[in-house]
């Protein structure tokens, strides 16, 4: 099935398009201070290489502002501030270099404040993400509204027209909130509402199993149903796992391309050590991590070529064996020590 996305307005961050018919982009946040230029540094890298193609930066006092242009010369992906109240630090972080601000305009004062900010960003055509969640409503319209889809999308509305107002519409706005159904029905509304470029995320989702099912099913969802320009996997755990999880919702949604590692849930049948080699198969393939393969680890002769025909290649198990198979046939016997280098070997000379 093909996924028709509603179509926004383009917006461009860096050297990255964000909306329109632009792929769906990746992005994090680091955890380490901004003002450690390096700790920062080599965080982003790491992201970088799990898949990030957009990294925000928390920019909380002078010091992490002083940091960002050694952190801009150093990574390849664009670099979006994050600004909370502070205009001096907006306007530092424009002047800095980075390729967006993440700031809501109602925060930071006075009009003659907002439209200084709005001068230095429309100089370098930077977009603006308006972030509301549900920490983070307008007053008024959470009396008005109560703790609602309608008041997450008012509230996000209020900052909106305030850029409108001040001539100026880069932006990119996200109404996130902790409760999936809350979060979901927010988008709908809001995709109902504007044309921006929409950034998706479950707002503080949990650890990271609960926060890789809440995000799977708030972002995949609408995501299905073709909202949706930008996300980010929000978790209490290494950010690298936040791109790992943003990444497999998209290639489950056929979204992206890459590797997909089928394996069977294990039963009394499985006379092999399928879970450990299933995860030695998983580490083995990164190399392989941006191709578009599907590779089946099966523990069984049952679920083995039969079952898993549709990937290119695969293994299934036997007593202290196993078989390999490539789309569909199968290739040799081997012993079950040597399954994963023989399976390894076998994509590569595939491959050449």
């Amino acid at each position: 099935m093909t996924i028709i996305r509603k179509k926004t307005r383009a917006i461009k961050v860096g050297n990255v398009w964000v909306g329109g018919d632009n792929p769906v982009t990746i992005q994090s946040m680091t955890n380490t201070p901004t003002a450690d230029a390096q700790a920062t540094i080599n965080q982003i890298k790491r992201l970088q290489i799990a898949g990030c193609e957009i990294i925000r930066v928390t920019v909380n006092h002078q010091e992490a502002a002083n940091a960002l242009p050694e952190i801009i010369r150093s990574i390849s992906i664009p670099l979006i501030a994050d600004i909370h109240f502070d205009h001096k630090l907006a306007l530092a972080a424009i002047e800095a270099g980075v390729d967006g601000l993440r700031l809501n305009p109602g925060n930071i004062g006075s009009e003659s404040r907002v439209r200084e900010v709005v001068a230095a960003a429309r100089e370098r055509k930077l977009p603006i993400r308006i972030g509301v969640n549900t920490g983070s409503m307008d007053k008024d319209v959470l009396r008005k509204y109560g703790m609602t889809a309608a008041g997450l999308v008012e509230s996000a509305l209020v900052h909106v027209h305030i850029l409108e107002q001040a001539g100026y519409e880069e932006m990119k706005i996200s109404v996130k909130a902790s409760t999936v159904p809350l979060m979901q029905e927010s988008y709908r509304l809001l995709s109902k509402r504007v044309d921006y470029p929409l950034h998706l995320g479950v707002t503080e989702a949990g650890l990271k199993l609960r926060g890789t099912i809440k995000s799977s099913i708030g972002i995949g969802i609408l995501l299905e149903e073709g909202i949706g320009d930008t996300i980010r996997v929000s978790l209490t755990s290494d950010p690298v796992d936040e791109v790992l999880v943003g990444r497999q919702i998209l290639q489950t949604l056929g979204m992206r391309k890459g590797l997909e590692i089928v394996s069977c849930p294990t039963c009394g049948r499985t006379e092999i050590d399928l879970v450990k080699i299933a995860g030695e198969v998983e580490a083995a393939l990164e190399e392989f991590k941006d191709h578009d393969l599907r590779v089946a680890v099966m523990g069984c002769i049952v679920n083995g070529p039969g079952e898993a025909k549709e990937a290119d290649f695969g293994l299934a198990g036997g007593i202290g064996e196993g078989l390999l198979f490539c789309r569909g046939e199968i290739v040799k016997k081997v012993a079950e020590r040597d399954l994963v280098t023989e399976l390894v070997a076998l994509i590569r000379a595939d491959m050449e």
